[in-house]
This record gives structure tokens, C-alpha cells and sequence, in this order.
């Protein structure tokens, strides 16, 4: 199997991970619901995500158009640009590709959840789960974030962070991917970008 394949299909196992649980979660948990995994310091809490990663919002409507606009371009430079480094007659290192594959299927996880999920779920609400229905038009989906690691709680006399959770954005799969492959290449694989 060529490394291009390879790469293929490691993408669409970690898409098709990403979406098996945002299904699952966005039609059998209520907004808000919160369910213990281990203790009080890793949770499954659901949250939808309406713009950018942490909840950031980005000018309404026609923000979320173009913010989504420029997610799917993204995606589509970084699968050029996999398949121009695959193509290279010059080794280039597995890793580089490996790193890179993660971002762009962590991208891709995201994108399919605004352009699709507003046009196959109903809304989800705090009292109900979502089935299949219509809550939004193409490419005004919300992201389903459940991921939620709140550690500790900084003690209250702290300046700036007093009382604060240490680590409190709720995320997803994707969201893991695309950070997970953009460290693994700033921490082993910069020497291949300072090159390029």
C-alpha cells in the first residue's frame, strides 16, 4: 500500500472516529448534560460550538459563512499540499505527513459539523436530544464540542486567575487531532519546515 493511501486511510479512520462520537453524543445527551468518566477531572459534557474553537464567535451569519468558507479552503490546500509532499522524489519523513494528516482530518471533522449537522438534527436543546430534523441552513451547523478536562480550580486569592477552572474550553475529537499533529510537528519535525 503506498504511503498516500496509508495517509488516506488513517484520515478517514480519525474523521470517521470523530463523527461515531458526535453522533452519539449529540442525539443521546441533552445541552449542558454532564457525564463523569473519571472523577470530577475528565467529563463527557456537551456543548455546541456556533464559530471558532473555545466558543469564540466570529460577526454572526455571514461571519460563519466565511469563517466556514475559509475552513473548507484550508482543507483543501492541506490536501495539496500532502499530496505534492508524497509525490516528492526526495524522501520526505513520515512524520511530516503523519502530523499533517491529523490536522487536516481534525479540520475536516469540523467542517462536516457546520455544513451538515444544522440540515440533519433537530436543535438540541437542555431538556431534549436531537434527532433527525432541520435546525439551520448549509453551513450554519454548530460544532459539537464534549471533551472537558477542568483539573483544578486556581485558589481565589491568586491574582488574574483566582477561582478560575485551569483548564476549562470544552472540546472534541477533531479539536484533538488538529492540536495533537500541529505540536508533533513544532516539537520533532521543525527542522523539515525550516528547510522548506
Amino acid at each position: 500500500m503506498s504511503r498516500q493511501k496509508k495517509l488516506l486511510l488513517l484520515g478517514a479512520v480519525l474523521v470517521i472516529i470523530d463523527q461515531v462520537i458526535k453522533i452519539l453524543v449529540k442525539t443521546n445527551m441533552t445541552l449542558g448534560q454532564s457525564i463523569p468518566v473519571f472523577g470530577d477531572w475528565f467529563q463527557l459534557l456537551f456543548v455546541e460550538n456556533k464559530g471558532m474553537a473555545f466558543g469564540m464567535s466570529f460577526g454572526g451569519v455571514v461571519g460563519k459563512y466565511l469563517l466556514t468558507t475559509f475552513r473548507i479552503v484550508l482543507f483543501g490546500f492541506l490536501c495539496w499540499w500532502i499530496g505534492r509532499l508524497c509525490r516528492r522524489e526526495e524522501k520526505v519523513p513520515t512524520g511530516v505527513l503523519v502530523g499533517l494528516t491529523l490536522i487536516t482530518a481534525g479540520a475536516l471533522g469540523n467542517i462536516i459539523d457546520c455544513l451538515f449537522y444544522g440540515l440533519v438534527f433537530s436543535e438540541s436543546t437542555y431538556t431534549a436530544v436531537a434527532t433527525l430534523g432541520h435546525y439551520a441552513p448549509f453551513m450554519q451547523g454548530k460544532v459539537v464540542d464534549m471533551l472537558y478536562f477542568p483539573l483544578w480550580t486556581w485558589p481565589e486569592g491568586m491574582p488574574l486567575v483566582g477561582g478560575h477552572i485551569f483548564f476549562e474550553p470544552v472540546f472534541n475529537f477533531a479539536d484533538s487531532c488538529v492540536t495533537v499533529g500541529a505540536i508533533y510537528l513544532i516539537l520533532f519535525q521543525y527542522i523539515f519546515f525550516a528547510k522548506e
